[in-house]
């Protein structure tokens, strides 16, 4: 049998090369070719491969921890955020990270004006001080998810909803109350403030943020009457996520959708075990507070 010829990656051209590692996700590059030699390590750091910083799968890979709510650990997601900055040249178009802290959210306003879309999930150290630099700085933003991010205020709404025109998505999740009781027995977040005015954020929402087409609002405290409101002022929206809403009702959840003419998706909360889970949750705390 003749011996099979192996692949000589030396010889594929920087072009090339580059369009392979464009395949692959920022994760996959870091943990990849740029570990193999320094040319690749190179190329891993062309402008043109970072574009886009997506450490959400990343996350989801990983078991949630203790550790991620930790000063260290928000510097190492602070550190990835500026080097992706730097290694884009001001060219970030997209952002998805969590535990991340003002220090690098203002950086990525101060040199990425054309920033699209950011996520910033569970960042409890991300504040109206940052959020005012991308509302003022990036204008072309998208879509925006502050889920979970119980700092970044109704002013911030305010503010991305009077400069950003052009933003369609909007993502405000609250925590399920379950993992709110876990997070609280971790030192670091014992002092957070875990809770927000639901229907204070929907009237924000709905006063400068009218072109949104995509509304996601789980585990809020929202009520019938703002939620009402909110579709009247939101009328484009084509997907709406209420689900884990404990305190709207479903007549209530009817009549305010019958405004939105264009609604294609809807996520209700689900009304039949709603009640169940409210005792549940509430069981359960007593003994996460026993413990």
């Amino acid at each position: 049998m003749g011996s099979r010829l192996g692949y000589d990656w030396s010889e594929l051209t920087p072009e090339c090369l580059l369009d392979i590692f464009s395949r692959l996700s920022t994760g996959q590059r870091w943990n990849g070719p740029m570990l193999v030699c320094k040319t690749w390590m190179n190329l891993c750091q062309d402008s043109s491969l970072n574009t886009v910083l997506d450490l959400e799968a990343e996350f989801l890979s990983s078991p949630d921890s203790f550790y991620w709510w930790s000063p260290e650990f928000e510097e190492k997601v602070d550190s990835t955020v500026r080097s992706a900055v730097d290694q884009s040249q001001g060219g970030l178009k997209e952002v998805r990270v969590r535990h991340c802290t003002d220090k690098s959210l203002s950086y990525v306003a101060e040199r990425c004006p054309n920033l699209e879309v950011l996520w910033v999930k569970y960042s409890p150290k991300v504040t109206i001080e940052s959020m005012r630099k991308i509302a003022l700085n990036c204008t072309k933003l998208k879509e925006l998810n502050i889920s979970c991010s119980y700092e970044i205020s109704c002013e911030c709404i305010e503010l991305v909803g009077k400069n950003c025109k052009n933003l369609e998505i909007l993502k405000r999740h609250l925590m399920h109350p379950l993992e709110i009781q876990r997070v609280k027995h971790c030192t670091y977040a014992q002092d957070l403030f875990l809770e927000t005015l639901g229907d204070v954020d929907a009237f924000f929402i709905g006063k400068h943020m009218r072109h949104l087409k995509h509304l996601e609002l789980r585990y809020t405290t929202l009520t019938d009457g703002a939620l009402e409101n909110l579709c009247k002022q939101c009328s484009n929206l084509e997907y709406l996520d209420l689900f884990g809403c404990e305190r709207l009702t479903s007549d209530g959840v009817t009549n305010s959708i019958s405004s939105l003419k264009n609604l294609k998706e809807i996520k209700k909360p689900d009304f039949e075990v709603l009640d169940e889970e409210i005792h549940w949750l509430a069981d359960l705390a007593e003994l996460f507070e026993e413990y």
